[in-house]
């Protein structure tokens, strides 16, 4: 309960709410003071806090279905975020937002709507861009708000998004999984720790993995980690979290930096499915290439479709599992299927740069100038003799040389679902989706760098930038299935859309502006029907 008072201060009226609050600690009843206007001429003018709250309770009233009185003129943008309005209804994140958040879903969309059309623009100019289109909000949001607003998105919300999310994609769909590292220029995230950092700055950082779905070609699901923990580390945790979604049983496409005996233990373990990328160099991949590397490269595994040499074999998996009560280690055979592949041209290349390696130190060796860094190097390659005669002599070590180069152009696949070797590529390569995800995170959605407050922001704030992600995913993907970046670039095609207006006068009907046929071709590409 509150009521109103005012103040005469120098001729100025002031308007103050006096709100009841329970002092729990002297066990009574005080008046707090809140400051929310002036009285200039008779006419009550609220301060901008003031006023935004009124708005907010405004958009937060249930009101009976039927005509919304329209009391101001207003001119706003409205085809690109009308095609957001319908890819949310389309995929189902409106609904599933609302299910979650039920209070702020409203302005997560908006938030996540800006994101996605203003490419690289900070949060702090939503106000410019707010005055000017129509939005699922309607009102402006403050950076004072937004900051408030990720720290109130709790991780209860968040998992069951996750887990609603995840049930509208295909349990046989394969999910791309890596991790990216995010520098910070925080000093108060306790996550933020040097590591192995993929952008090569020097600063603190959190990596951020990612699960996105091969067929649909959308996120489905990210988790944040300190910036020290490597790849391999992360599987079992991802397991676990997995379980706690009940996503089911997963389908999952790794690289070759989350091998380790145990992950793929664990993977048995759970009857998850998996296609691996493995080094040649593991024992149990090379004694099979060894014994078909003489005529590997030869006709009959040349596959025209793909243009490489490939071969595959069903082999068995030496699986171990230690049972957590008593200890006992239980040991048995599971199938595995390791497709080798050969690729002459990476061959070239490769032999190529390591060339370019022996050169270098060479020229490093008869110089004199020798590079620390380079020492074990010279001991593998080279005999090396001096003289005060003849000065330095190298004879290169060919053994080693063709040990290193005997093994260039090849690489290796390990599954447990997938017998085919060419299918088994095709999904492998969708996993450079997730690289092209990881782009978008850090460059169109400013997620490079980051420089937030607290921990509470930072996870609200990743929250809001991975729902923008699901929404140029799949703008992505149909720009891709429609060849339309022959055409556009993702911005180009938005802002197309972007100029259709909005328009509404008091006690008229809303229109809209003119649509032309380029337009209502694009909303026919996108799988969304025009605005009308």
């Amino acid at each position: 309960m509150s009521v109103q008072g005012k103040q005469i201060i120098n001729g100025t009226e002031y308007v103050y709410e006096y709100v009841s609050i329970w002092n729990a600690a002297k066990k009574r009843s005080e008046q707090k003071r809140n400051y929310i206007g002036k009285n200039i001429d008779g006419v009550f003018v609220p301060n901008k806090k003031y006023k935004l709250q009124q708005q907010i309770r405004m958009t937060k009233t249930k009101v009976k279905p039927g005509p919304v009185t329209v009391t101001d003129c207003k001119r706003l943008f409205y085809g690109s975020t009308y095609l957001l309005d319908a890819i949310g209804k389309k995929i189902g994140i409106t609904e599933d937002l609302k299910k979650c958040f039920p209070e702020t879903y409203q302005e997560i969309l908006s938030l996540v709507y800006f994101l996605v059309l203003e490419e690289h623009t900070p949060i702090y100019r939503f106000h410019k861009w707010a005055l000017t289109h129509a939005h699922p909000f309607h009102f402006d949001i403050p950076s004072q708000r937004s900051s408030e607003l990720f720290g109130r998105l709790t991780e209860e919300q968040k998992m069951k998004f996750f887990a609603l999310q995840s049930k509208r994609r295909s349990e046989r769909e394969y999910l791309a999984y890596d991790t990216t590292s995010i520098s910070s220029y925080s000093q108060n995230l306790k996550q933020a720790q040097y590591g192995k950092n993929k952008e090569h700055d020097c600063l603190p950082q959190i990596n951020l993995a990612l699960l996105y779905g091969e067929s649909s070609k959308l996120p489905v699901y990210y988790r944040k980690l300190a910036g020290n923990i490597t790849d391999v580390k992360t599987i079992e945790n991802l397991i676990k979290d997995v379980d706690f979604l009940n996503m089911g049983k997963l389908n999952l496409v790794m690289d070759r930096g989350f091998y380790s005996e145990s992950n793929i233990n664990e993977l048995f373990r759970k009857h998850h499915k998996f296609l691996i990328g493995t080094r040649t160099s593991l024992k149990l991949v090379r004694q099979k290439l060894d014994e078909v590397r003489d005529s590997f490269v030869s006709r009959p595994n040349y596959n025209s479709e793909t243009q490489l040499y490939i071969k595959s074999f069903t082999m068995e998996w030496n699986y171990m599992e230690k049972q957590p009560r008593t200890g006992t280690v239980i040991t048995d055979k599971r199938r595995i299927y390791i497709h080798y592949y050969y690729n002459d041209q990476h061959a070239t290349d490769d032999k190529k740069r390591f060339n370019h390696l022996l050169d270098t130190l060479e020229a490093e060796l008869l110089s004199g100038k020798r590079n620390p860094e380079h020492e074990k190097l010279y001991r593998k390659y080279y005999d090396i003799k001096a003289t005060p005669i003849r000065g330095v002599k190298l004879v290169p070590k060919q053994d080693a040389i063709d040990a290193t180069e005997k093994d260039y152009g090849y690489f290796a696949l390990m599954s447990n679902g997938i017998k085919a070797p060419v299918e088994a590529l095709k999904i492998y390569r969708t996993k450079d989706l997730i690289e092209k995800a990881f782009g978008n995170l850090k460059e169109r959605l400013n997620m490079r760098r980051m420089s937030v407050a607290s921990e509470e922001n930072l996870e609200g704030k990743l929250f809001v930038q991975f729902v923008a992600l699901i929404y140029l995913s799949y703008i992505k993907k149909a720009m891709d299935d429609n060849k339309l970046f022959k055409t556009y670039t993702m911005q180009e095609l938005l802002d197309e859309l972007d100029i259709i207006e909005f328009y509404q006068q008091p006690g008229r009907q809303h229109h809209l502006g003119e649509i032309t046929n380029k337009q209502k071709k694009l909303y026919q590409y996108m799988g969304v029907e025009e605005p009308s």
